[in-house]
Parts: structure tokens; sequence; C-alpha cells
């Protein structure tokens, strides 16, 4: 068996042991390049590639390679030819010494989008980073991809500010644009859709727009809670989805929400948008979060100790963009100093940033909260009405108070009036039992909680 061939029959096993989404991550770009002693030698994309293959797929790669060829006792990882050297890495940092690299590099690039289809090229599926808080949005996005218009249509992915969102639905439309069948792909935000929407009535031109549309394989708009309220615009999409779906058109949606927990939404929307497939992204654990800072910067071929990077994944915690706005403003210093800054340094250069739920969390901040979250005016949260749609917010607002901040009881209490505590006792008790028994509850108050938790 020649090293090919060995590689097919690793990677066929691999495939049935671990999920789609991290073979494509993991696995893609690889193959054994050679074979020395009882080793064999496997070519990897970049080093983080080989970082990874080596802390957590070693000892299964190992044994599913060694029941193929039992003489071979180890691996070693190598970046291909085509990565950086070392030499060509030492060259960029010199260049970032001497001020070659702009600060505004550093930031997200979010004016070189193509024109045909308003995507943004640097959102692929090749760098955006999986872990378990995406991993099902990825792997249904890939799937997507790659079966357009058959496979979960529409597509419904939803989660809190700065957590992938974005980059995940752009890759899609990326991926199918740049693939052999030249599709039409066009990427529209919500805020963008209302806006043509309203230029086209006021210029008795809305049929032009329509017909922009009438005409590609593949939708996608972000942010779609923005369309709740908008009754003409619903109206608008909603025929604008019909006449796409019934063309076996791919549509791909974003939002902060799930459809059942947008207020104003249509329910002939909400039912199109609940009959094909709705995923979420949570929020990224400690070691995504590493992950991500050490592809960014193998993005940017910078690098930053260890002990740096573990500061950061443990105490930024809000959302990627977060994560991102910490390691710019690391790179920054380092471009304007010429120092790569230390655990101590690194410390005082993000105080701002560091995750604190008490400093994050405030009364003003979830009652603002819970009260945009239900489509309510903050007043109305104290408003002491028994109508539903104002007594599930309030009672949600003094439960978080509780959970998030530890406020007793009766303080709580006086902030909503002088209400007896007895009241708040009877609503937390409430939407405690509630959460525990209703998966739509559980979901409205995570969801709740990343806006508080994301600034």
């Amino acid at each position: 068996m020649d090293n090919h061939e060995l590689w097919q029959s690793v990677l066929a096993q691999m495939q049935l042991n671990i999920s789609k989404a991290n073979f494509a991550t993991w696995f893609q770009n690889t193959q054994i390049i050679s074979k020395e002693e009882e080793k064999v030698i496997i070519s990897v994309p970049n080093a983080f590639s080989k970082e990874w293959l080596n802390n957590k797929y070693y000892k299964l790669i190992l044994k599913t390679i060694f029941d193929q060829d039992n003489s071979i006792k180890g691996l070693e990882f190598v970046i291909n030819p085509r990565s950086l050297e070392k030499k060509e890495i030492k060259e960029v940092k010199e260049n970032t010494e001497s001020n070659k690299i702009d600060v505004e590099q550093l930031k997200f690039d979010e004016f070189k989008v193509n024109k045909e289809t308003n995507l943004n090229p640097r959102y692929v599926f090749e760098n955006f980073v999986v872990g378990s808080f995406n991993e099902l949005a990825y792997a249904a996005a890939l799937a997507v991809s790659e079966n357009v218009g058959n496979t979960y249509n529409p597509l419904f992915i939803y989660g809190g500010v700065g957590l992938g969102k974005t980059h995940l639905i752009q890759a899609i439309g990326n991926k199918i644009s740049d693939g052999p069948k030249k599709k039409k792909v066009k990427y529209i935000s919500s805020e963008k859709f209302v806006s043509n929407i309203i230029s086209g009535i006021r210029n008795h031109n809305i049929d032009v727009f329509k017909a922009s549309l009438s005409s590609i394989d593949v939708l996608i708009i972000d942010d779609i809670q923005f369309l709740a309220g908008k009754n003409k615009t619903q109206e608008e999409f909603f025929h604008t989805f019909n006449s796409l779906y019934e063309k076996n058109k791919q549509i791909i949606l974003s939002s902060d929400k799930p459809p059942n927990a947008i207020a104003e939404l249509e329910e002939r929307l909400r039912s199109r948008f609940e009959g094909g497939m709705i995923i979420d992204i949570s929020l990224p654990d400690y070691e995504t979060r590493l992950a991500i800072l050490k592809t960014k910067l193998q993005e940017k071929s910078l690098a930053l100790p260890e002990d740096v990077l573990e500061y950061i994944a443990s105490n930024v915690k809000k959302n990627i963009r977060e994560l991102e706005g910490a390691l710019n403003s690391l790179l920054i210093y380092y471009k304007t100093n010429g120092n790569i800054p230390n655990l101590e340094t690194t410390k005082k250069l993000l105080k701002n940033f560091v995750f604190s739920p008490f400093n994050v969390a405030s009364f003003k901040k979830i009652v603002e909260t819970v009260a945009k979250f239900y489509n309510l005016e903050e007043k109305n949260i104290f408003n002491p009405t028994r109508r539903k749609e104002v007594v599930k917010p309030r009672q949600i607002a003094m439960f978080l108070l509780r959970e998030e901040l530890k406020y007793s009881f009766p303080a709580i209490a006086r902030k909503f009036g002088g209400k007896d505590h007895t009241t708040v006792i009877y609503a937390y008790k409430k939407i405690q039992k509630e959460n525990e028994q209703n998966n739509k509850l559980t979901e409205e108050l995570n969801l709740i909680k990343q806006r508080v938790y994301s600034g």
C-alpha cells in the first residue's frame, strides 16, 4: 500500500469516528508525504492544524494507521511547503517593526466586497473555527453549500452578537459562487432590504428591485429580525420567498433569535422559516476561544506567548468579535512599540476587555435587554398591568436580577416600585420552574443572557 492509498484509508476511517464538521476542518489538505523508519510524516496546511491534530487526534490517527501497517510506531506533522517558513515569518515581523504594516490591516476589512454578490471574500469555511458551540451550524452550512436548494431550505441560523453568524452564512455564499456550477448568489442585510423596499415604493419602481432578486439562485439575508413590525416589507419578502422557494432556489437567513421569538413577525413568514432547518450558535467555550485566537494569529503570520493567549481565552468571554478586538489591541501595541507584549503588559492593555458578570451586567442592562428582546419600551416593564405580554418579561427581568446579579428579593421589589417581595419570590420560582420544563423559555433566557454579556 503506497502513501496515498494508506492516507485515503485513514481518512475513510476518521470520517466514521468524528463529526463531518471536524473532519472538514482538520483533515482538509492533509496527506502522507513520507515514511521514515517507523514514523509517518503527514503534511498539514498551517501551524494551527499541526498543533490541533497533534494534541487532539494523534492517538486516533496512529491507531488507525497501525491497523493498516503495524510497522508504524509514530507520527510527525509538518507544515506543507506552500506555508510560511520561519524565515518568511521573521521577515513579516521585521516589516511590522519597520511600520510597513498599517494598523488598519489589523482590523476587519469590511470593504473589499464582491460588487456582484455583496460577499466579503475573507469569509470562507477554511478560516471558520469549529467548536462544540457551532458544530451543528457549521455542518448544516457545509451541507447546504454542497447541495444547493435541496438540503435545509431555508437554512435559519440564529445566535447572539459577534458569534460568527455573518461569517458562516457568507462562507456558504462564497463557496457556492466560486463553485463549478456558477450559481448566482446575492447577500443583503435586512436593513438594506428594508431600505430598497421603501425606496422602491417611494419611486414607484419596486418591481425593478423584486426582479433583481427573482433571477438569483441563492438569497442570503442577515439579521432578519429587523423585518419585525415592518408590514409592507414583510409582505414583499413573503412573495419573494415564495417565488424563490417554488423554483427550488436556496434561501439562507440569520437572526439574533429563533423565528418563534421574533415579535411582530407575520405568522405566514414564521411558518415559512420554521419549514426548513433552524439551528443556533451559542457562546464559545475556553478551548474554542483559544483556537480562534491562534487562527487569527496564523492569518496575520504573527505569534504571541502561550500564556498571553491563555489569559485572553480565559478572560475575554463575550463573543468572537470581542476576542478579535482584544487581540488587535495587543498587535497594535506590538506594532507601535516593537515589543511582543508579555503577560503583565497584556493584563494592563486588556483591563477593559476582561470579562466579569458584575462589570458587564447591571440592573439597567438586564431590564433594557429584556424589554428590547420582547419589543417593549423599558417603562412598560414597570407597569403594574396584568397583560400577558408585559407580565412575562417583567417576571423574567426579576428572575435574571436574582440569578445573575444575586439581588435580594426585597431589593428587586424596591426596584419595581415597592412591590411586596413575595411577588418577586413568586415570579422567580415561576420562571425557574418553567425553565426546567419549557425548552422554548430556556432558549429565550439563554439568548437574553448572551445579549447582556455581549455588551
